[in-house]
């Protein structure tokens, strides 16, 4: 049987997989979401670039939240990179939740940049 690691691992290139076939050039927002923080990019896969990225970790989100492990940070979080993509120059977007399941955290992440002024 396979270990956990192994089934996270083919469950995000599952993922990934999938986005690739209906990508059409558009950039992907990727999600890492760990125990204590929530990290999130706008990644251009052709030129392999990161075109904008925020987390919990940032300077302007860490003093004003309670704690980087909440659907309200992820929320914070969302905004910012919503943002900051549009700063780019990126609205369309799809969206990369990896080998975490849309719920909690990463659906209000999400949200939260729909709101923003990202499509996906």
């Amino acid at each position: 049987m396979a270990s956990t690691k192994e089934a996270l691992v083919r469950r995000a290139n599952r993922v990934r997989r999938t986005l690739k076939s209906v990508a059409n050039g558009r950039p992907r927002l990727s999600v890492h979401r760990s125990s204590k923080n929530i990290y999130v990019q706008v990644i251009d896969d052709v030129d392999g670039k990161t075109l904008a990225a925020a987390s919990t970790l940032d300077t302007d989100l860490r003093s004003s939240l309670k704690t980087g492990a909440d659907t309200a940070a992820a929320a914070a979080v969302g905004k910012l990179i919503a943002e900051r993509a549009v700063k780019a120059g990126v609205t369309d977007v799809v969206f990369d939740r990896g080998a975490f399941l849309y719920h909690g955290r990463v659906k209000a992440l999400a949200e939260a940049a729909r709101e923003g002024g990202l499509n996906f």
